[in-house]
């Protein structure tokens, strides 16, 4: 990918994302099927992720040979009852985190794009993944969101 698709994508889901958070308390207790996250859990899924793949990037940027270990979205679901949760500030804690990540984007995707970091689960990676994960994953997301909003 390059870095500008890659801006786009990252305003785009910015955009998308954002306007879920203003869904009433009935849509954001929808789910797309049994045993999957409500909406409610997806929003502050995405933005916990938006601010843990912040300080990875920032951390591998200034730091040589970074070890990432493993976000688990499930633990973090139940230490924080996202089920329950009230969204809260999380719509204004999402967009900082977007525009920290789209100026950390903007700035270092191609400087440091190349730069290898060991993923506790998945080997070396390189930084523009990250970069570019923070698109993606949000693009997944909205995804499941828009099917549950189908039903």
């Amino acid at each position: 990918m390059n870095k500008t698709d890659l801006l786009s994508s990252l305003q785009q889901t910015k955009l998308e994302t954002i306007s879920f958070f203003d869904l009433d308390d009935d849509k954001l207790a929808m789910n797309y099927g049994e045993g999957k996250w409500t909406i409610r859990q997806i929003l502050h899924h995405l933005t916990d992720t938006e601010l843990v793949l912040h300080t990875r990037i920032k951390k591998v940027i200034a730091e040589p040979k970074q070890l990432i270990t493993v976000f688990d979205q499930d633990d973090w679901d139940k230490a924080f009852d996202y089920f329950h949760e009230p969204l809260g500030i999380k719509k204004q804690a999402y967009e900082i985190g977007r525009e920290l990540n789209y100026d950390l984007t903007d700035k270092y995707y191609e400087l440091y794009g190349q730069k290898e970091f060991i993923h506790s689960e998945t080997g070396v990676r390189l930084l523009k993944d990250e970069f570019e994960k923070i698109a993606w994953h949000n693009q997944k997301h909205i995804d499941q969101i828009k099917l549950t909003l189908s039903k």
